[in-house]
């Protein structure tokens, strides 16, 4: 059966060409607590996180996202908006840098964590903000881009690390910048000889889809290659007006990858997975992560348990083609990097030979080649100190 889109339900009274515009949707978003009263019926553990909450995250939405939730208090995509009573506590685990960005941070709005690739953070500014949202000591600052100086010194980090292959820009939303500037940004960063590729997280594709203009594809285009991150983590996200931006991408060579984040109550299931990865393969969108949520601060409510994300991957690992099948993965507190999760298949090993039961119970041995046979391949030295140097890249 062919999939099939539905349309974000555009208020009646609305001017097509206002709702189509991006700028007008950011401009016309929710972003106090009196306009959230008034465009949702709030429990009363919503009201008062609006009201208690206003200093721990901001809370902002477009138009185009509110038209998508429904009035049902555990309506998955108003867990994602929507600020709750349950931020306020602590829980288990709360942290206001989960990631540790701020001890791999050598340059104002760099995060250099990894040797061959940096986090250039061009905005704080976000169109929806995300109640689990792991970056709330950053983002919704109102600074938009950064300062010129701050800029500057950021453009020299970059280019004083020629072990850099590969350059993030993060934030905030950079998609929320116009025109102008991401153009500005993009060539800035294409003038540096050793950065290779560029990627641009943006959730504005689901949040905002009328951003993804044809202009704004053509700059993309322009300064190849730019991998676009998307983050859809449900599939009533997935509208005709989000598969038109993304199609509008991919017709004109921009990859897009997707970041999803399994959430307590709003995607934790395999049947929920399954068919929001589906859904962007169909688009042409590759399913990459499956992250667990960071233990950011108010997110405790929102958090799945490691061993509630393995099952649902093991249930997936198999039944899922491989194309949509996203990689489960979680980012160690205070800055230890990603940990990839994967099903335990091996059931015993032994001297060159190890025993493995597959996703549906089927059994068989894996014996190791002889250790006499090991060949190295002949060229390997040409390349090795190419590797070195990458892996020296933040020295």
């Amino acid at each position: 059966m062919k999939l099939q889109f539905k349309s974000a339900p555009r208020p009646e009274d609305m001017a097509s060409q206002d709702w189509t515009d991006w700028s007008w949707q950011l401009r016309r978003s929710l972003k106090t607590a009196e306009e959230f009263q008034e465009a949702f019926e709030l429990t009363e553990a919503e009201r008062e996180a609006l009201q208690k909450g206003r200093d721990l995250f901001r809370f902002r939405t477009t138009p185009y996202y509110q038209s998508l939730l429904t009035p049902d208090p555990e309506d998955p995509l108003r867990r994602i908006l929507v600020p709750h009573r349950d931020e306020l506590t602590p829980g288990a685990q709360a942290l206001l840098d989960p990631l540790g960005e701020r001890r791999n941070n050598p340059a104002p709005r760099i995060i250099h964590r990894y040797p061959d690739r940096a986090l250039f953070l061009v905005t704080d500014f976000c169109s929806v903000y995300c109640r689990y949202c792991t970056r709330k000591h950053f983002t919704g600052q109102e600074q938009a881009f950064p300062k010129e100086d701050d800029y500057q010194q950021a453009l020299a980090y970059l280019r004083s690390k020629p072990g850099l292959r590969e350059v993030i820009l993060s934030g905030g939303d950079p998609l929320t910048l116009a025109d102008t500037q991401l153009d500005r940004v993009l060539g800035d960063l294409r003038r540096i000889e050793h950065i290779e590729i560029i990627r641009i997280g943006s959730r504005m594709p689901v949040v905002c889809p009328m951003r993804m203009t044809d202009p704004l594809v053509k700059i993309l285009k322009k300064h190849k290659p730019v991998f676009l991150m998307t983050h859809f983590n449900h599939p009533r996200e997935v509208t005709s007006e989000a598969a038109e931006a993304l199609e509008r991408c991919v017709d004109n060579g921009v990859p897009v990858f997707n970041q999803m984040v399994l959430l307590n109550g709003v995607n934790n299931h395999p049947a929920v997975v399954q068919a929001l990865s589906r859904r962007l393969l169909f688009l042409r969108v590759k399913p990459y992560y499956m992250f667990q949520c960071d233990p950011s601060e108010g997110t405790d409510h929102l958090r799945t348990s490691v061993e509630e994300s393995m099952q649902i991957q093991r249930e997936l690992w198999g039944t899922l083609s491989g194309l949509a099948m996203p990689q489960l993965s979680l980012d160690i507190p205070d800055g230890g990097g990603k940990a990839s999760l994967v099903p335990e298949f091996e059931v015993s090993r032994g001297e060159g030979v190890r025993v493995y039961e597959g996703w549906d119970g089927v059994r068989a041995e894996y014996r190791n080649p002889a250790a006499e046979q090991r060949r190295l391949p002949r060229d390997w030295e040409s390349y090795q100190a190419e590797w070195d140097f990458t892996k020296q890249a933040k020295n």
